[in-house]
């Protein structure tokens, strides 16, 4: 697998790892993500994270076996350029439902490298 690519699923994996650690002190409960601006912010930023490393993942692989890939991209896009309409119930759907969907994806495209 090219280095670079590998590079950039790492950082989606690490971003998932940090969310998952904010989890681990924390209620995982959606009150408490609304009530949390710090929790909320370490979220947005993370998926932040991992929405440009998968734009830059796809440019070298479009192909990428990754469920929703573009539409990873595209919330990296909305959370940056629309966070004045973004909504609490997304990220952490997005938190509960997505993200192991997608660190299951990318740990099996990292593994198919070895």
């Amino acid at each position: 697998m090219d280095r670079k690519l590998c590079k950039y699923l790492q950082d989606i994996i690490n971003s998932i790892n940090e969310i998952e650690l904010f989890l681990q002190d924390r209620p995982k409960e959606y009150e408490t993500f609304c009530n949390d601006l710090l929790f909320r912010r370490g979220v947005e930023r993370n998926i932040e994270i991992m929405g440009e490393a998968m734009n830059q993942a796809l440019k070298i692989n479009p192909n990428l076996p990754i469920t929703s890939a573009r539409k990873i991209v595209d919330t990296r896009n909305f959370i940056i350029h629309a966070y004045d309409s973004l909504r609490e119930d997304i990220l952490w759907a997005i938190v509960i439902r997505h993200m192991p969907i997608l660190k299951e994806d990318v740990i099996k495209v990292l593994n198919q490298s070895i």
